[in-house]
Order: C-alpha cells, then structure tokens, then sequence
C-alpha cells in the first residue's frame, strides 16, 4: 500500500514509465507570506485573505480510498489537528469558514468556527474530485493497480483519465474561493478542502500546469494554504504547516 492514490487525498506511485513525466516545478519561496498584523487605513478593505486549509487525518484502518464516500470521519489525531489549526488561526481576522459537505471536512471546520463565534458554511463547489478508484484500496502489489482491468484508467495523466479534469477542479475551488473572498472582503476567509483542490487551487493561481506528481504535492494533513487578494487581484501565496509535529503519527496509506 502507498501513499497518494491520482485523486483524492493522496496519490501512489505510477509504475509504467510513461506515465511518469517531469514534476511540477518547485513553488517560488521567496512570495510574501500572508501577515497577521492588520493592514492600516483604506488599503485594509482592498486586502482579503483566503485560507484553503485540508482537513486532517481520517479513521481509515481498512486504507479505503474513500473520495466522496460518506461516512469517513476524523481520527484523533485528526481532531487534534483540527484543534491546532483553531489555535493558528484564533488570533486572526476571520470572518467566515466555510467547509466542503465531506464529514471529515466540517469536523476539522468546526474548532476553527467555534473560535471565532461562527456558523460553519458549506460550499459543494470545495469537495474532493471524482475518481474511479474510490472504494478501492490503491496501490501496487495489494491494492487495484494489481488488475489490469484498472490500468486503462491511467492512459492519460494530463487529463487525468482516473477522474475529474483538473482544469474543471481548480475552476470549481477558485470559484468558492472568489466568492468567500467577496463576503469576507477586508478580513480572512477559511476554507476547509482537500488535497487535490486546494493544490489545484495552488497550481491555477501560480500559473503552473495542473498535471504533476501527485506523490510531491505540498498540501500536508491540516495544512494552510493561503492566498491574498487586492481586490479580486491574487498578490501572494503562502504555505504553512500548524500539524507538522504531528504529521509523523498519521497513517501513511492511501486516501489518509
């Protein structure tokens, strides 16, 4: 069993040389991070923050890769990473936090609301992408790429061919993630994902192309990815991880 099936939380490794091609470029460090110090004066209204945060880890023991399967719900360890994103995010301005309708989404958004005396929104626009491997286990040797019947499904990682378009993923996440900037304008917004999204989301707003590696994928357990606006302008990205200590006690199978 590997890590990080070609949609969903995590993806496997691909085993055929051709479907193996250059991995996306390494993300620019040196973009401005997203301060938490409040801007002064009329710029305060132009300037909004919209956090992608992934959700954390999910009580899996059978390692289904589970997509869009209802009824996969935080472990503790999950939990505790969804207390810790409350605690990074408790001193900031937010003024909305808005989940995908996954269980495991609203649970990691629920600490994060509650710190800020909020309801928890839910926007279908930020859930998981299809796959046609959900309810499999994935990977080589125990999981579905053992069958040939699965390996049409990979032909096409451009695309890919295993699920939905990332082109139509990334539209989708910016799309929430536009909307949550224009109700939170002049504060923070929270959005609670998933892997594949919100590095689309990334990727689209980097102008880097969408087809890459999904084992390399910088979007941890409880990550926060955040992008900055001027206006409906994109102006900075920033990356941070308040699980990190954590992240070596999560199950590293696939659909974790």
């Amino acid at each position: 069993m590997t890590e990080n099936p070609p949609s969903g939380e995590s993806a496997a490794p691909l085993t055929n040389d051709e479907l193996i091609h250059p991995d996306v470029p390494p993300a620019p460090h040196h973009l401005p991070p997203v301060s938490a110090a409040p801007v002064a004066g009329d710029e305060a209204n132009h300037r909004t923050t919209v956090h992608l945060l992934r959700h954390g880890e999910v009580y899996n023991p059978q390692g289904i890769f589970y997509g869009r399967l209802p009824g996969f719900h935080l472990s503790d360890l999950g939990q505790r990473m969804a207390e810790r994103a409350a605690g990074f995010f408790s001193t900031r301005d937010v003024v909305l936090v808005v989940a995908s309708p996954m269980e495991r989404a609203q649970q990691t958004a629920l600490p994060v609301a509650a710190a800020h005396d909020l309801e928890v929104g839910t926007d279908p626009r930020i859930t998981e992408g299809t796959s046609v491997f959900q309810g499999l286990t994935f990977g080589v040797g125990d999981g579905s790429l053992r069958h040939p019947q699965h390996w049409w499904h990979l032909r096409n990682p451009f695309r890919p061919s295993w699920g939905e378009p990332y082109e139509q993923v990334a539209a989708r996440m910016l799309a929430g993630a536009a909307d949550a900037r224009d109700k939170a304008v002049g504060h923070e917004a929270v959005l609670v994902s998933h892997q594949l999204p919100v590095w689309m989301a990334r990727l689209k707003v980097e102008n880097r192309r969408l087809w890459h590696d999904p084992r390399k994928r910088e979007c941890s357990l409880a990550s926060v990815t955040s992008i900055t606006y001027h206006d409906d302008k994109v102006v900075s990205v920033a990356y941070t991880e308040p699980s990190r200590d954590l992240l070596p006690g999560a199950q590293k199978i696939a659909g974790a």
